[in-house]
C-alpha cells in the first residue's frame, strides 16, 4: 500500500464521527509488566471482557506480540474476534493506531501520526516506543489502506474528537504541550489538523481531567454525542481538583460555535471517585527506569466519558462506584438508538486509560 505525499483534505478525505458505521474495532493485547500489574494477567481478563462486549456489535481485531500470541488466541476464542501478530510496546491503540479517514466513494485511508509515548524524554511514559510508532503502518498494510505519515508531527488519537461535520475538540494542555511539537505554534498545529482531518473549526479546551498522564487527552474529558452536542466530565464540588478544569471547559463550550454555526448543547457526566490504586495493586507493577511509576497516593483519572461508540452499541467503563448507574442512565438517554453495555474499567484505569484509549474504530468503506 502506498505512503502518499498529499494530504487527506487535498484528496477529498475526512475523519468521520465515531457514530458513523464501522467495519471493525482494533485493540492491542496488554502485557507490559512495568505498566500492568502481575504480568498483565488481571488486565488481560478485563481486555477479553471488553473485546467480547464489542464483538456483540461488530468485528474486533486484536493485535498481539509473538510472545503472547498463543495465550491471547486461546482467551479470545470467540465469534467475531480475529487475532493478528503485531509487535508493540503497549496496548494503547487509540494513540498508536491509525486515524482512519474516508471519502465519498467508499475509500478508507489512514493517518499515521508520529508517536513519542506521550512526551518522549520530557515526561513520556516509557521508552523505547519505536514498535508503537510502527503499529499504525502495520494495521494499514493489513487492511490494504493507503497511508498518510506525519513524520515529525506527534499526535495521539485520544487527544482529538470530531463530529464528522468539520468540528474538532481538543485540549491546550496536550496539543500545545512542549513535549509534543515544540517547533510549532497553535496556528501551525491547527493547519496540520485541518489538512489531515478535513476540519474547519477547532475548539480548544484549556485542560483535560486532573492527573491524566497523557497530559489531558480530550477523550477522557469531553466528547461529541452527535453534531452540536457534547458530553463533558463534570463535578459540582469546588474542592475537587477537577472543578476549575470543568468550569473552564464549560465556559469555552458555551462561548463557541461549531463548524455549522451551532451553539453547543453541553451534557454533564459526573466524575467517579475519587479513585486510587491500592498499595497492593501498585506493588504488582515492575519497576523500570523511565517508566511511569505507580503510586497509591496519586488520584486516578477515572472517567465515564472514556467510552466507545460501536455499531448499535455504547461500550462504557464501570468502576464499582455509586455513580455507575447514573452514568449508564445518562448514556441510555443520550443514545436512545444504542444498547449501553458497561464493562469493568478499574483494571484498565490502573494502566493509565480506559475503553476509548484501548480501542480504535475503523469506519466502513
Amino acid at each position: 500500500m502506498a505512503t502518499l505525499t498529499t494530504t487527506p483534505r487535498a484528496d477529498g478525505f475526512h475523519m468521520p464521527a465515531e457514530w458513523a458505521p464501522h467495519s471493525q474495532t482494533w485493540m492491542v493485547w496488554p502485557e507490559r509488566p512495568d505498566n500492568w500489574r502481575l504480568g498483565g494477567k488481571p488486565v488481560q481478563a478485563a481486555h477479553v471482557a471488553l473485546a467480547k462486549a464489542i464483538a456483540r456489535f461488530e468485528p474486533v481485531t486484536v493485535a498481539v506480540s509473538a510472545a503472547q500470541f498463543s495465550n491471547a488466541r486461546a482467551r479470545l476464542d470467540a465469534p467475531n474476534i480475529r487475532v493478528v501478530e503485531i509487535s508493540n510496546d503497549d496496548a494503547w491503540v487509540r494513540d498508536t493506531g491509525p486515524t482512519f479517514v474516508i471519502d465519498g466513494n467508499g475509500q478508507v485511508r489512514g493517518v499515521d501520526w508520529a508517536f513519542n509515548a506521550w512526551g518522549g524524554f520530557e515526561g513520556g511514559l516509557y521508552s523505547p516506543w519505536q514498535r508503537d510508532d510502527e503499529v499504525a503502518q502495520k494495521i494499514l498494510e493489513l487492511e490494504h489502506c493507503d497511508r498518510y505519515r506525519t513524520e515529525g508531527f506527534v499526535l495521539e488519537g485520544g487527544s482529538i474528537h470530531v463530529d464528522g461535520e468539520g468540528t474538532l475538540v481538543t485540549t491546550e494542555e496536550c496539543l500545545l504541550n512542549h513535549n509534543r511539537n515544540p517547533h510549532l505554534n497553535r496556528e501551525q498545529i491547527e493547519a496540520v489538523l485541518r489538512e489531515h482531518l478535513a476540519v474547519s473549526t477547532i475548539v480548544w479546551l484549556p485542560e483535560g481531567l486532573y492527573n491524566d498522564e497523557t497530559n489531558g487527552h480530550v477523550d477522557n474529558f469531553c466528547c461529541f454525542v452527535r453534531p452540536g452536542e457534547v458530553l463533558l466530565a463534570w463535578t459540582d464540588d469546588p474542592k475537587s481538583p477537577n472543578y476549575e478544569r470543568c468550569q473552564a471547559a464549560l465556559k469555552v463550550l458555551e462561548s463557541s460555535r461549531d463548524a455549522k454555526g451551532r451553539p453547543f448543547i453541553v451534557h454533564k457526566m459526573p466524575i467517579p471517585g475519587p479513585l486510587y490504586a491500592t498499595q497492593e495493586e501498585c506493588d504488582g507493577v515492575d519497576l523500570v527506569a523511565g517508566t511511569q511509576e505507580r503510586n497509591p497516593s496519586a488520584r486516578l483519572a477515572g472517567s465515564y466519558v472514556n467510552f466507545l461508540i460501536v455499531n448499535g452499541g455504547i461500550i462504557a467503563p464501570s468502576f464499582d462506584d455509586p455513580l455507575d448507574s447514573e452514568a449508564k442512565a445518562l448514556l441510555e438517554q443520550l443514545f436512545p438508538q444504542h444498547q449501553v453495555v458497561m464493562v469493568p474499567g478499574r483494571e484498565l484505569l490502573l494502566g493509565g486509560g480506559n475503553i476509548h484509549c484501548l480501542t480504535q474504530q475503523q469506519p466502513a468503506a
